[in-house]
């Protein structure tokens, strides 16, 4: 098991950039996958970025292709989160999640797994 904290949330105008990151604990998090959800106020939590334990492959929400990064520095046991061209539909509070069987299991993470705090993002229009 690993223990993630996330950070980098932050009040931001529409148009602006944000970098999250997500620390781990455990020297066997690079056979981690790791992905970002997002909850929204009333909203459901939606999986946004997704990253295998290589880092080799990713994966994007449709609503954040080409906008958002996900990235991994396995000597640092962080993922990123690079957020560019922000809006206001962005705003939720964001958490990362961890999955030792892989990326094709973050998508379902919340059926089965806990939450860290999240950081929040806002974004101002």
């Amino acid at each position: 098991q690993v223990q993630l904290v996330e950070s980098g949330g932050g009040l931001v105008q529409a148009g602006g950039s944000l970098r999250l990151s997500c620390v781990a604990s455990g020297s066997t998090f690079s056979s981690y996958a790791v992905g970002w959800f997002r909850q929204a106020p009333g909203k459901e939590r939606e999986v946004v970025a997704a990253i295998s334990g290589s880092g080799g492959r990713t994966a994007y929400a449709r609503s954040v292709k080409g906008r958002f990064t996900i990235s991994r520095d396995t000597a640092k046991n962080t993922v990123s989160l690079e957020m560019n061209s922000l809006r206001a539909e962005d705003t939720a509070v964001y958490y990362c999640v961890a999955d030792s069987r892989g990326i094709g299991r973050i998508s379902a993470y919340p059926s089965y797994g806990n939450w860290g705090q999240g950081t929040q993002v806002t974004v101002s229009s």
